[in-house]
């Protein structure tokens, strides 16, 4: 294999074009905006030069098929709402790099909606069986989109499922979203295992009022139960998470939203993440019985959503042997073994097939922002670890 670390890079560039927002290498290409689609136009394009058929699936994950059996690689092409050039983008370009560079049959995918503007990593949770498609087809994102009608705009791109069977194994490149390389001025990291994660919308519904003449103690505020709920809930996991347990209401709507209105009803995100499936149902156990009581306290009713998730993995021990082993020969001394602390489509395709990652730097930890960025040095490093690796296994 002889890859072009320029042409990556070039690649890498072109792809930031699609959505470029913000500041910096800053990127809004949420799933199936128009954005999202040009790019996998586009990439469906640079398959077709690489001798990869391209083949568009009913929910938009973009496949470049290499001929008969085949090593699969990729990630994912979706981004945040403001997000960086590299999450996702990185392991398909690299994908791309390294099935255009040799004679070893390698097929490229782009998962859709890994961002989880739907769900937890929706198009690779379809696509492993995980997920029934007419189960997303009901999922509604942040404005009120059903997932049906987001993936009818790619309705005339779209072919049948690919059999996974096709496909020996898959690795994925990918930025770190974290501090660990950086701060300790390494290159590269070989991932041992995946966290889990649960997610779901929780909604209180409580008296729409006053805010002037509604007494405090008369009030039915669904906002207060969320205050009310979060600091509840903070407290009664000191004794039940660890170090790495985190937990995040990232989203919050607030009805009707006015500064002269008490609001009637809230409607948040509550998402957690551990390695340990017992802790992770033991957090969900807290978290159901601390709606259940603020709701009896405050006088509002509650409702929970429906809960998505992926269960903890573990790499492939033979694919990650062949990545540390391409660490070792391309950065001897800089390079460790560590956990994924972010969701990655590896962890539902684990269900079909030996899956391994390899991280890359994120420059002062930082990703999901504008200001996510990795040096095209240590981009190189992790194309020439991946080729190494190839040729190993």
């Amino acid at each position: 294999m002889a890859v072009n670390a320029q042409r990556f890079l070039d690649d890498l560039h072109k792809l930031r074009e699609f959505g470029a927002s913000g500041v910096g290498n800053g990127v809004s290409r949420p799933a199936y905006s128009d954005a999202d689609i040009a790019a996998r136009r586009w990439l469906a394009g640079r398959f077709a030069e690489a001798c990869l058929e391209p083949h568009f699936d009913p929910v938009g994950n973009l496949f470049g098929l290499a001929p008969g059996k085949s090593l699969l690689m990729g990630s994912h092409s979706d981004s945040q709402p403001e997000g960086g050039w590299l999450d996702g983008a990185l392991g398909v370009v690299a994908a791309l790099e390294l099935a255009r560079s040799g004679d070893r049959p390698i097929s490229v995918v782009s998962f859709q909606d890994e961002e989880g503007r739907f769900g937890v990593t929706t198009g690779s949770a379809i696509w492993s069986g995980k997920l029934p498609l007419e189960h997303a087809d009901d999922l509604i994102d942040h404005g009120g989109m059903r997932f049906s009608a987001a993936r009818g705009r790619m309705r005339d791109l779209a072919q049948g499922f690919v059999d996974p069977n096709r496909f020996t194994g898959f690795l994925e490149m990918h930025i770190e979203q974290g501090p660990v390389l950086d701060t300790n001025k390494e290159k590269i990291g070989v991932v041992t295992d995946i966290v889990g994660i649960r997610d779901m919308v929780i909604e209180f519904s409580g008296q729409q009022n006053h805010a002037g003449t509604t007494p405090m103690h008369l009030r039915r505020d669904a906002f207060q139960a969320l205050s009310a709920f979060n600091s509840l809930i903070n407290d009664r996991f000191k004794n039940v998470v660890s170090p790495q347990t985190v937990w995040t209401i990232g989203h919050v709507d607030v009805h009707p939203s006015a500064s002269s209105i008490v609001p009637g009803q809230v409607r948040f995100s509550m998402q957690w993440r551990d390695g340990d499936v017992d802790r992770l149902a033991r957090m969900e156990s807290i978290i159901r019985a601390s709606a259940e009581e603020i709701g009896r306290a405050i006088g509002v009713e509650f409702r929970f959503g429906q809960m998505l998730g992926i269960e903890p993995v573990e790499m492939d021990p033979e694919l990650r042997q062949s990545l540390e082993d391409g660490a070792q020969t391309v950065a001897p001394g800089t390079w460790r073994v560590m956990p994924s602390g972010a969701l990655h489509d590896a962890s539902n395709v684990a269900a079909l097939m030996p899956v391994a990652m390899v991280f890359v730097p994120s420059i002062n930890g930082i990703s999901h922002d504008f200001a996510e960025d990795t040096s095209e040095a240590d981009l190189v490093i992790g194309l020439q670890v991946l080729e190494a690796a190839l040729a190993s296994h």
